[in-house]
């Protein structure tokens, strides 16, 4: 049959339900989101009485940080009620998902009541993450069993990729292909099939990882602040680590997931990991359980007057100031930007850290290994899972890789950990990887047919990375590919994707072989963030040393190379995610097509570090500005609110936000849920535009400025934020100087004037902000703290 998903019941409003609500709402699906009656409440004729627990779930949700909304418009499409008085209106659903307590009995209860008003055909999902899915639906009807499956999310669902589906031996194999589907194309999720084993694919393997290093911290007599600057970002985990996570997670849920496998997979051959140490049942015991509690592993106190964040000293259960670890191979290996590079270097090393990763990469080779295919049959799930559901950066069979296969083996097999019979025969029948790229496609090395298998949705996501052999040019930052179907593709690789030199220079040959070879550019990087924007280093260190023509020529380099992506002889698609800031905006700003990840964070911040936009951004504004004048409102409201945009360097906290604030343009600009799916939507959006004939566009010259009339209301803005303590005297010179280009300079009227005369004034501008003692003041401080001062 064909399904569509157009209203969505959830049945409880925890944490999850809330948070499943809004995601939902988020992508345009109309939600009835339900909880039991509120207490007190059974004799009241009010809805607002008898809905209190459900609407005060949602608010709490609505106002938690992260948001769960992408916009908050988002939250009209939420409507509550409770299980009493609305449980009928799920007959109008196409999907509902139960979110309640995590105990069979309730849910089989409540299922036995969702059938009366559950219409046949409708999917009914579990978002449980501990029971198994098959006991659930016992006592259900055909229909039900057929339709039903568990959908594990994580936590916060609009941020984590995870969607876990788990099938009965009952659920129908459309029921599932459509979920799997669904998840991925409209939820923007990982969607991985899991077998009905306790914990599942994500929550075995992570809290294994998590448990393993427990037990070898005691071996070794390591810390906690030891730990975690050994298992955060440096190895490509998330900076929340080991203990940072537990906490936020809950002592408590990790000890129950624990216990659970422990007690239900007695064949587990690493069972014995899953025991709870005695200091983690000591935590349990005194309600230390982490964030939900105030304090586990770490505790936050008020300390003359400021905040200060202790670590619990297992030893003697008390807590202490955070110690500062000191392990020479760390300290070599931050420098190197390579994530892989890294992690050969750190598990080879000699000290006791290097100690460490051996002994926990072995344990989890060792475990993966095993869990084919009693958790799944196909290693890349494993992978998927663990990358979307705990953050991280490369996968287990892929760290396995990069350290080599055979000579891993060999190692852990010498230091007594025993990898499962599937790995020596892959090894002996000449597979030497897990994964392999042949032809722009990636391989995974199937266990049951012994053969090398492409990754499903190879077509949809497509990676730069596995286009290495189809390189067309790069330098020492940048890479230009040859991506398929006559596209381009084109990525740099600086610290935080910066723009400097190199990246522009790369930028202009890539158009440049475009027009000559191609249909057209996608630009677009796998790195955690599309750009965060120009490099500030250089241009600090010009301005300190007062190359001021040196200066100008960078600049006039920036704005031209966005002008070129703007009137190239071919279409330019961008693809952002994550951080898009200055630079990184402008860039997006000048493209014909934007295909921007939702989790796209994007906006002009120049003015954190004293300047004006000043790579094309400024003029953008103000001709978009021009364009969107109409006769119904005064002319200023438009100039006004693109202005302070600017001026309060705002950034939208979603793709969805930066249509809001004129960032992507509505009709043109496109969101991509899926982030794996964003580089493949623009080789489309290339390809689409090449065939409808595309024509290089024509440098504007009709630009509507308005000039002093409005230059002098906008003043008066900036000096009631000053006033009210909203900006800083610097702030209000720079904000100054960002009116004066965005109406035009101080014309005595309203003027028509050309992409290059703003361009001109924009340049002028950055240039005598870099002369300012206190832009500097700011650079410097981002240099070296990462964050701008407020002088």
């Amino acid at each position: 049959m064909i399904r569509s998903i157009k209203k969505v019941a959830v049945l409880g409003s925890g944490v999850m339900g809330s948070r499943i609500a809004c995601h939902f709402a988020g992508i345009g699906v109309q939600v009835l989101l339900l909880d039991m009656l509120a207490k007190g409440a059974e004799t009241s004729t009010k809805p607002a009485e008898r809905n209190k627990l459900v609407n005060d779930a949602l608010q709490a949700a609505i106002k938690s940080n992260p948001s769960p909304v992408f916009t908050k418009e988002v939250v009209k499409r939420i409507t509550t009620g409770n299980f009493e008085d609305n449980l009928k209106e799920i007959a109008h659903c196409d999907w509902i998902i139960e979110v309640v307590v995590e105990r069979l009995d309730i849910k089989q209860q409540l299922y036995e009541k969702v059938e009366q008003f559950r219409k046949p055909g409708t999917l009914i999902t579990s978002n449980t993450s501990g029971i198994p899915i098959h006991l659930m639906a016992e006592g259900r009807s055909e229909d039900f069993k057929k339709h039903f499956c568990g959908s594990h999310f994580f936590n916060p669902p609009r941020y984590l990729w995870l969607l876990e589906i788990i099938p009965t031996p009952h659920t129908s194999r459309d029921v599932v292909d459509f979920l799997l589907h669904y998840g991925d194309l409209f939820l923007g999720k990982t969607t991985v099939l899991c077998k009905d084993t306790p914990a599942f694919i994500a929550n075995r393997i992570g809290v294994f990882g998590i448990m393993s290093i427990f037990h070898i911290m005691d071996q070794m007599q390591l810390g906690i602040d030891e730990i975690d600057a050994l298992t955060g970002p440096l190895i490509g985990r998330p900076k929340s680590a080991t203990f940072r996570t537990a906490d936020v997670v809950g002592i408590d849920t990790l000890v129950k997931v624990a216990r659970g496998v422990a007690e239900n997979c007695p064949a587990d051959e690493a069972r014995a990991v899953f025991n709870i140490p005695a200091w983690l049942d000591t935590m349990v015991t005194n309600n230390w359980l982490g964030d939900k509690t105030g304090q586990g592993f770490f505790k936050k106190v008020q300390s003359a007057g400021s905040k200060e964040i202790l670590t619990l000293n297992l030893h003697t259960m008390e807590y202490g100031p955070r110690a500062r670890p000191r392990f020479a191979s760390l300290d070599a290996a931050k420098p190197i930007d390579d994530l892989k590079q890294r992690l050969a270097m750190l598990v080879a090393a000699p000290d006791k850290a290097g100690e460490f990763y051996r002994a926990f990469h072995y344990s989890l080779f060792s475990y993966i290994s095993f869990r084919i295919p009693e958790i799944s049959d196909e290693l890349y799930r494993l992978d998927d899972a663990m990358k979307a559901g705990f953050g991280w950066e490369v996968g287990a069979f892929e760290s396995w890789d990069v350290l080599g296969v055979a000579k891993t083996v060999a190692a852990m097999k010498a230091a007594g950990h025993q990898p499962a019979p599937w790995i020596e025969e892959m090894l002996a029948g000449g597979a030497t990887s897990f994964y392999k790229v042949e032809n722009g496609k990636r391989l995974y090395y199937d266990v049951n047919s012994k053969t090398y298998q492409p990754l499903p949705g190879g077509e949809a996501f497509l990676i730069l990375n596995n286009h290495r052999d189809q390189l067309v040019w790069k330098n020492s930052a940048c890479r230009l590919y040859d991506i398929g179907d006559g596209v381009a593709g084109f990525e740099w690789s600086s610290k935080m994707n910066s723009i400097g030199g190199e990246v522009l220079e790369g930028l202009n040959k890539a158009i440049g072989i475009a027009e000559e070879k191609f249909k057209g550019l996608v630009i677009a990087n796998e790195s955690a963030n599309f750009s965060a924007g120009a490099n500030v280093g250089m241009i600090f260190m010009l301005a300190i040393e007062q190359e001021y023509d040196e200066l100008d020529m960078a600049i006039r380099l920036f704005q031209n190379s966005m002008m070129r992506v703007r009137y190239s002889a071919v279409p330019v698609v961008t693809a952002p995610h994550g951080l898009t800031l200055g630079g990184g905006c402008e860039m997006n700003l000048h493209a014909d097509k934007v295909c921007a990840a939702a989790e796209t964070y994007i906006g002009l911040v120049e003015l954190g570090v004293g300047l004006i936009p000043g790579g094309g951004g400024t003029k953008e504004f103000a001709l978009r500005a021009a364009d969107e004048m109409h006769e119904d409102e005064p002319e200023t409201i438009t100039l006004k609110n693109r202005f302070f945009n600017v001026a309060t360097a705002k950034v939208a906290t979603s793709a969805f936000e930066a249509f809001e604030m004129g960032i992507l343009r509505k009709g043109h600009d496109e969101v991509v849920m899926n982030t794996s799916r964003r580089i493949n939507e623009a080789r489309k959006s290339v390809i689409e535009a090449y065939e409808q004939g595309y024509i290089t566009p024509v440098q504007r010259k009709d630009i509507k400025v308005l000039g002093r009339s409005v230059l002098g209301a906008l003043y008066a803005g900036i000096n009631g934020m000053w006033r009210g303590n909203y900006a800083t005297d610097h702030d209000v010179v720079v904000a100054k100087k960002l009116a004066y280009v965005m109406c035009g300079g101080d014309l005595s009227e309203q003027s028509l004037v050309s992409e290059q005369y703003l361009l001109d004034l924009e340049r002028e501008a950055f240039l005598s902000l870099c002369g300012e003692k206190k832009t500097l003041e700011r650079i410097q401080s981002v240099l070296k703290t990462g964050k701008p001062i407020r002088n």
